[in-house]
């Protein structure tokens, strides 16, 4: 499989890494301890086309695809997690689940405003108690005449206090279980929803992360995803195949930028009269750190390749991708402490607060565990990932 990157994706690649040098790093660790949501950054990351890379140009993107996606997520996850939330809430739970699963009406109205950040969005999928098993979902969305009177709540939303539209996920029908789910786009400006932040967290801190309420919220019948009652099941099954991407693209990330945080220091730090870097037990850390980094960026590489080739459904790799890229990046992140020390405990380096951002990547997009199941059953030949 050849992963050369075309003359367009390296130029779009060397804007997000300029981008990310010349405007992210220099307030990245004041944004992060302040908590400050970064929203113009967004907004500019929107205009310049980062999140419009496997959006067909008439729908408002490059169609550069999901590579080009994955090599500007990686750039920009080098300085943490914050800001590699939004092209999953701008991108892939948005943007590109209305452009494979929505109505014509659908995609021409939303994926343009949200592939160039005009509208910021969300997904609604976890409940107080409700994950991973989408079935116990306890929202539920009522026809009445013209509209859905929407009633529930929704936690651990990324943007849930300023997204603009939300892809909300609830049951039109609960006597079907899974078959009466069903995928919403929401207004999150209209009457009977309101926000509230959820408890603190280790990281990310620079990317707002709330609940949702909704109480007898009117939605028009016209945005009920994909004009059908009942797909809601499939829409979020192909959606994670692509926010998996998303998040395995950010692991890798988070990685290369503990690595060259690592590099830098192990050549500048000084003991017994030389650079640290010449000692072989961080020779050694790093040597392990960029080898499982390499790995993890290939099957991230392969994922999104083969997506351009038209295999959407690659569920099997996708999670592959996912759950190594994620557990590379909280041993890449353990790794570079070793090797900064105090320092690298200490906010005046970037290794603490990425760090921080690596350790939810094996929670977000589906937990370890979970993947691991998906991988192991498919070996097993008890359930096909791939279908």
């Amino acid at each position: 499989m050849n992963f050369n990157l075309s003359e367009e994706v390296r130029a779009i690649q060397d804007m997000a890494r300029k981008f990310v040098q010349n405007e992210i790093t220099p307030r990245m660790a004041e944004d992060d301890a302040n908590h400050a949501f970064q929203e113009d950054l967004v907004k500019e990351m929107g205009r310049l086309g980062f999140f419009g890379c496997p959006i067909p140009e008439e729908y408002g993107g490059s169609g550069l695809g999901f590579l080009a996606h994955a090599v500007v997520t990686e750039e920009v996850s080098k300085v943490g997690g914050s800001l590699r939330a939004a092209f999953n809430m701008q991108t892939m739970g948005t943007a590109r689940e209305i452009y494979q699963f929505g109505t014509e009406e659908q995609k021409r109205k939303y994926v343009p405003k949200l592939a160039s950040a005009e509208y910021l969005g969300c997904i609604g999928i976890t409940e107080p108690n409700a994950g991973t098993d989408v079935a116990a979902l306890k929202t539920r969305a009522d026809k009445k005449g013209d509209m859905y009177v929407l009633n529930g709540s929704k936690t651990w939303i990324t943007y849930a206090q300023v997204a603009d539209v939300g892809v909300v996920y609830a049951y039109t029908d609960p006597t079907q279980k899974h078959k009466g789910l069903s995928a919403f786009i929401v207004d999150l400006h209209s009457d009977g929803v309101s926000t509230g932040p959820t408890a603190g967290k280790m990281g990310w801190n620079a990317c707002p992360t709330g609940q949702i309420y909704f109480d007898d919220v009117r939605v028009p019948a016209e945005n009920l995803l994909g004009g059908e009652e009942g797909k809601g099941f499939k829409c979020v099954m192909g959606s994670l195949d692509n926010t998996r991407l998303t998040a395995a693209s950010g692991g890798v990330g988070m990685s290369q930028g503990l690595i060259d945080a690592s590099i830098k220091y192990a050549q500048e730090r000084e003991q017994f009269g030389k650079p640290i870097g010449t000692f072989q037990m961080v020779q050694e850390e790093l040597a392990r750190m960029i080898v499982e980094t390499e790995a993890a960026r290939l099957l991230t590489y392969r994922c999104a390749a083969q997506k351009d080739e038209g295999n959407l459904n690659n569920s099997l790799e996708t999670n592959m991708a996912k759950f190594y890229a994620a557990d590379v990046s909280s041993r890449v992140a353990d790794g570079a402490l070793r090797i900064l020390g105090a320092y690298g405990y200490s906010t005046e380096y970037p290794v603490e607060r990425l760090l921080r951002d690596a350790k939810v990547n094996q929670i977000l997009e589906g937990s370890a565990n979970i993947l691991k199941m998906i991988i192991a059953t498919d070996a097993l030949g008890y359930r096909k990932a791939n279908k």
